[in-house]
């Protein structure tokens, strides 16, 4: 019990497929944000074993891709090994080391630990100092060191125990705290975007339209897929001009500055709508410079190459700028 070289017991596999490095769905999330507060629960108010918990957590660790305490939790059901790093780790985390030096230390489960526990408690129960003559000292001396030794049995095995619930307690608070982010985020994003989706469904059909054919070719990921995307997050915006401010021969007067209106000028109509729209002078500014990088990017990246990850960037802000501009006006 006490040293370990035996063959580590690999614990039966949870019956759960986890992919990595995917966007997981929001009903996912959900399931993992039940799955959490069922587990939080469990543990706050003491209402499963403890082997019952490293079942359900381990399933928690799966989902989530914490594989550190994914392994840790293999080693609580089916024991410790002396020849793997993460087990030596959360044999110190967890209190279990007698002798470190000499590789003495509890390397059981914790099931096999808190069956010891009610052993060492049912012992404990039945044991009494003796009460005959005689050899009463000796009787009595050997009865105190047995139920000392009872005692300290339970109270290693309970803080073993007890060290183990707490490093499951800190690492399921973190997943909740976790989701719960991550829901609020992608509620707050979801209102918006159907917001954003329903403004320019009303005002700009043809850039509706255009949208899905970015987002595949962003999902291709190929350098010619991107330049693509990129040519249509162009003309999405010279789209989105032609909608909210059409091309005019007019020259206005904005800031003291006069702007031509006519076809080829895509951002100075946008502008304009904006100044017609919102009275903020720092944030028409601010929008004109959003603008006017966004625009300079997306034409660049036609004929330059550009990570994956920037190209659905810049998609993204173009769908937040045209998002921000529709909104001005309904605003006012």
């Amino acid at each position: 019990m006490w040293s370990r070289d035996a063959p580590y017991v690999t614990p039966l596999p949870l019956a759960l497929s986890i992919k990595t490095g995917t966007v997981v769905p929001l009903n996912k999330n959900e399931h993992t944000l039940e799955l959490v507060q069922d587990l939080l629960d469990d543990l706050e108010l003491g209402r499963s074993s403890g082997e019952s918990l490293i079942l359900k957590a381990s399933r928690l660790a799966r989902i989530v891709g914490a594989s550190e305490i994914s392994e840790w939790l293999k080693f609580e059901l089916g024991g410790f090994r002396s020849n793997n790093e993460t087990a030596l780790k959360y044999m110190g985390l967890t209190g279990r080391w007698i002798k470190k030096p000499d590789n003495k230390g509890y390397w059981v489960p914790l099931a096999q630990l808190e069956a010891l526990v009610e052993a060492e408690k049912s012992k404990l129960k039945v044991m009494r100092i003796p009460d005959s003559a005689g050899d009463h000292n000796y009787a009595a001396s050997a009865a105190i060191r047995a139920m000392n030794d009872a005692s300290s049995n339970i109270s290693k095995f309970s803080g073993i125990r007890s060290k183990v619930m707490a490093l499951l307690h800190r690492f399921v608070t973190d997943v909740y705290y976790e989701k719960v982010f991550d829901n609020l985020a992608e509620t707050i994003f979801e209102r918006y975007q159907r917001d954003v989706d329903r403004l320019i469904s009303s005002s700009c059909a043809d850039v509706i339209e255009q949208i899905p054919s970015a987002m595949e070719r962003l999902s291709i990921g190929s350098t010619e897929s991107i330049s693509h995307a990129l040519t249509t997050c162009r003309r999405i915006i010279e789209s989105f001009a032609d909608s909210v401010y059409p091309p005019t021969d007019e020259v206005i007067d904005m800031g003291g500055n006069q702007v031509k209106l006519d076809a080829s000028k895509h951002q100075n109509r946008i502008n304009a709508y904006v100044y017609e729209n919102c009275e903020s002078k720092s944030r028409r500014q601010r929008l004109r410079q959003n603008l006017s990088n966004l625009f300079d990017r997306v034409c660049t990246g036609v004929h330059k190459e550009v990570p994956v990850e920037e190209a659905r960037a810049l998609f993204l802000n173009t769908y937040l700028f045209l998002g921000e501009v529709l909104h001005l006006k309904r605003d006012t």
